[in-house]
């Protein structure tokens, strides 16, 4: 029934958005992590990688996540000397999280949870009536 399949395409949707929104949350916590050692690196920020592939039991072309990997860009460093984290010339590396970047993508994540929870109970609804018809 492609009604079915419906559902757990959204579902799929909904699962990795809720992963998106978790790394996202992480990436806001760690913003001013530093090391704790001399010399030792900042929190890096994480980014979440998607992948499709199909559901063999419906055939429904579904959505999950590939990998969880750490941002490589360059992490940005700051003259303190008096910081526990700074390293010989007295620079402490900072986190490599853009506050304003990982709000962007949590409103688009929000925005493409809401979507797929829109299309769910739509097809939901359209469900409940095929059912009361046939009753």
């Amino acid at each position: 029934m492609e009604l079915s399949k419906a559902l757990s395409i959204s579902a799929s949707g909904m699962d990795v958005q809720a992963t998106r929104l978790r790394v996202i949350a992480e990436n806001l916590a760690n913003q001013d992590t530093t090391g704790s050692t001399p010399g030792a690196p900042a929190y890096r920020r994480k980014t979440i990688q998607f992948a499709d592939h199909i559901d063999h039991s419906t055939g429904a072309p579904l959505v999950g996540v590939e990998a969880i990997a750490t941002d490589p860009s360059p992490q940005p460093l700051r003259y303190d000397p008096a910081n526990p984290a700074a390293n010989a010339q007295g620079y402490v590396a900072l986190p490599n999280v853009n506050s304003f970047v990982e709000i962007m993508d949590m409103r688009d994540a929000e925005r493409t949870y809401s979507a797929n929870l829109s299309v769910m109970q739509a097809t939901r609804a359209m469900l409940t009536r095929t059912i009361n018809m046939l009753k």
